[in-house]
């Protein structure tokens, strides 16, 4: 598998000549998935199999969608926030009433698998114009991260995903309500030791979730449940909180300049450096280099 995934592990529905998205996540390395928003027109086709899960948010609406499989059909009237998924390994006949602005978020099975937790396969079921607000919210935050996309998102588009994939599961599996519901422990005072210290060697780096995981001995899902349970911080939050601690003592001990300090510190560019540090320091690089 390609270290990117992309269009052409996509269905066939974006690859249509009257489809120009507005944006897209190729060529920025999603391994586990893939994302692009666009303008839909009204039409009818059949689309193979695809080895990616699909989910589809409408983001305006009502329009009424059709769907097929045999001699079988349903329809609905699908509201803006209402959301398609369609499962992998099965091919898709679909009809569109009508012109639609859309996300479509194409996921591994291998990152729904992991979510599940579980030695069975987990299958996902045919929706069609479903509600789940958690899931809307999701995707729309994976498309606000693709629009202001830096590398230092990294860790925290991977929560993203597993955090859909976990949904995906768990409302829309046929095991829902298992899996990521069960207690977990948390890490132990060795792997914690062991992630945090990656995470310092690394903090210039674009570290993922799988990384951090594979230091720990754990799947992502197990790493990401484990590491919140034993630090009450998701990882990527946990991480930003090193950068900045870092950036901190740097802008007070070190003579570089604020643009090389954010960099060094696993910061996109300086900006993103002072964004971060007002929102969770209610102050600017400059003011802490200056001692206020």
């Amino acid at each position: 598998m390609s270290s990117e995934l992309g269009l052409q592990d996509t269905n066939g529905i974006l690859r249509q000549p009257w489809i120009r998205p507005e944006r897209t996540s190729a060529g920025l390395g999603w391994g586990s998935q893939y994302l692009s928003v666009q303008r839909e027109r009204p039409y009818q086709e059949s689309f193979q199999a695809a080895r990616t899960h699909l989910v589809i948010l409408h983001l305006d609406g009502p329009v009424t969608v059709r769907r097929r499989r045999g001699r079988l059909s349903r329809s609905r009237t699908v509201p803006a926030g209402g959301l398609f998924i369609q499962p992998a390994g099965r091919d898709l006949t679909v009809e569109l009433g009508g012109p639609l602005s859309t996300v479509h978020l194409y996921l591994t099975d291998d990152l729904v698998q992991d979510a599940a937790g579980s030695d069975e396969p987990v299958e996902l079921g045919e929706e069609l114009g479903t509600s789940d607000r958690l899931l809307e919210q999701l995707v729309l935050s994976m498309d606000e991260t693709l629009r202001r996309w830096e590398p230092a998102a990294r860790t925290y588009l991977d929560q993203l995903g597993s955090m859909v994939a976990a949904q995906l599961v768990r409302r829309h599996g046929a095991g829902a309500g298992s899996g990521d519901d069960r207690p977990a422990g948390g890490l132990g005072d060795r792997q914690l030791a062991a992630v945090r210290a990656v995470m310092e060697e690394r903090l210039a780096e674009p570290l993922s979730l799988a990384d951090l995981a594979a230091v720990a001995g754990l799947s992502v899902s197990q790493f990401s449940r484990r590491f919140k349970a034993r630090t009450g911080l998701a990882p990527h939050r946990f991480l930003l909180g090193l950068r900045v601690d870092q950036a901190v003592r740097l802008l007070r001990s070190d003579g570089a300049s604020i643009a090389d300090i954010a960099v060094r510190c696993g910061f996109s560019h300086q900006e993103h450096l002072t964004r971060v540090m007002r929102a969770r320091l209610d102050t600017t690089p400059g003011a802490v280099r200056r001692g206020c």
